[in-house]
C-alpha cells in the first residue's frame, strides 16, 4: 500500500505509472498490461451495462468475440457480480460500481493492478468487502497490486507499505510498524 496525506503526490504517482501523466523527467518503465482503477468508478465506467463495460477495455485486444465473453464472465465471476452481467451501470451501488471497474482490469489479464483509493467514497461495510476481495484477487492471479490509501486499517491487508510525502517516498515496511509509526506521526503533528 502506498500511503500518505491529502496532496502527497499519491495519485499523481499511479497516473504517472500507468500513462495517464508523462513524466517530466526521468523514466518509467513498466510491464503490460496494467490495470487502473479510479478513486471514483463513475470516472471510469462508459459503457450502459456492466457486461459492455468489462468488455469495452479488451476492443485493442482483437480478441474473438467468444474470447471477449469468456474473459467478462471470468472477471466478473471473480468479483461476485456475473449475475449483474446484462444490468445497467446506473443501477449499481458504489460498491458494485468499484467491482465492476476491477473486473474491467483483470479482464485484461494484467499483472499490476493500480488502485487509487477505491474505498474512498464508499461506507464502512463496503469498504471491507472490497479490501478483502482485491486482496484474495490478488492472492489467487498472482497479480502485483498497489493500493493507495489514507486509511491506516487498510494496511491489515497488505504485504508492505510506502509512505509518501511531497512526491518522496520518506519511509517503508511491514504493515504494522508502518502503522504504529503513522499513527505516532500523525498525533504529534496534530497535537
Amino acid at each position: 500500500m502506498l500511503l500518505g496525506m491529502n496532496g502527497s503526490g499519491k495519485s499523481t504517482l499511479l497516473r504517472l505509472l500507468v500513462g495517464l501523466l508523462k513524466a517530466q523527467s526521468g523514466q518509467i518503465h513498466i510491464g503490460q498490461p496494467v490495470g487502473f482503477v479510479f478513486q471514483n468508478p463513475d470516472h471510469q465506467l462508459v459503457m450502459p451495462s456492466v457486461g459492455a463495460d468489462v468488455a469495452f477495455g479488451l476492443v485493442a485486444e482483437q480478441l474473438s468475440g467468444a474470447e471477449v465473453h469468456q474473459r467478462v464472465d471470468e472477471a466478473l465471476q471473480a468479483v461476485n457480480l456475473l449475475a449483474l452481467k446484462r444490468r445497467p451501470i446506473y443501477a449499481l451501488s458504489g460498491g458494485q460500481k468499484q467491482r465492476i471497474a476491477i473486473a474491467g482490469a483483470i479482464s485484461r489479464h494484467c499483472e499490476v493492478l493500480l488502485l487509487d483509493e477505491p474505498t474512498a467514497l464508499l461506507d464502512p461495510e463496503s469498504q471491507g468487502d472490497l479490501v478483502v476481495q482485491v486482496q484474495r484477487l490478488v492472492k489467487e492471479r498472482g497479480l502485483t497490486a498497489l493500493w493507495v490509501t489514507h486509511r491506516l486499517e487498510e494496511l491489515d491487508y497488505c504485504d508492505g507499505a510506502f509512505l509518501l510525502e511531497k512526491g518522496q517516498v520518506i519511509d517503508q515496511g511491514q504493515p504494522q510498524q508502518m502503522r504504529a509509526q503513522l499513527m505516532q506521526r500523525w498525533q504529534s503533528q496534530y497535537s
